[in-house]
C-alpha cells in the first residue's frame, strides 16, 4: 500500500485477486499446503482490506474481492478451497455493510471455472477442449471493470458468473 500511496497519493480501488487451490478430499494435501491455501486466499485478503480501508475512509472507493462460485456452493474434492472462498464472500458482505456509509463499496466476484494456470495445473493441458467452454481471465477482468465503473449511486455486492455453455 505504501508504494501505491507514494506513487498516486491515494487509493481509489483495491482488487484482491490472488489465490491458489488444489482439488482433493478433506484428507488430501499436506498440512503445509492447506495452510498456504488458507493464508493466501483468506488471510491475505483480510490483511489487504485492512491496509487499504484507512486510506479510503475519507474519500470512499471500491474493494473487489475475486472469490469463486465454489464459495457459494462447495463441491466434492474442494472442501478447503471452497471454505476459503466462502470466507472471502462473507468478508466482502460484512465489510460492505460496515463501510457502506463511508462511501466504500465492496463486491465479491464469483467466477466459475476460468482457463488459467490453476486449471491447467490440475490434469488439463493446453488444447484441452474443456478449456474452450469455461471463462477466460479477460471475462473476470471485464466484470471487475464493470463494477468499478458503475455510477457511485449503485453497488454490486456479489456477481456470480459462468461461461454460457457451463452448467450452473
Amino acid at each position: 500500500m505504501s508504494q501505491t500511496l507514494d506513487r498516486f497519493g491515494r487509493i481509489d480501488s483495491l482488487v484482491v485477486s490472488a489465490g491458489i487451490g488444489a482439488y482433493g478430499g478433506i484428507l488430501d494435501g499436506t498440512d503445509d499446503d492447506l495452510t498456504t491455501m488458507i493464508e493466501t486466499n483468506f488471510s491475505a485478503t483480510v490483511w489487504n482490506v485492512r491496509a487499504a480501508v484507512p486510506h479510503m475512509l475519507a474519500t470512499g472507493g471500491d474493494i473487489v474481492i475475486v472469490a469463486s462460485v465454489a464459495g457459494l456452493r462447495g463441491g466434492a474434492n474442494e472442501a478447503v478451497y471452497a471454505a476459503t472462498k466462502f470466507a472471502q464472500i462473507g468478508l466482502a458482505g460484512a465489510v460492505d455493510r460496515e463501510l457502506r456509509t463511508s462511501g466504500i463499496r465492496v463486491t465479491a466476484i464469483c467466477p466459475a471455472a476460468v482457463s488459467t494456470e490453476f486449471a491447467l495445473g490440475h490434469g488439463r493441458t493446453e488444447g484441452d477442449p474443456w478449456l474452450d467452454d469455461v471463462l477466460r481471465p479477460e471475462d473476470v477482468a471485464a466484470a471487475v471493470v464493470t463494477v468499478l465503473e458503475q455510477p457511485r449511486r449503485m453497488r454490486t455486492t456479489m456477481w456470480s458468473m459462468w461461461a454460457a455453455t457451463e452448467a450452473s
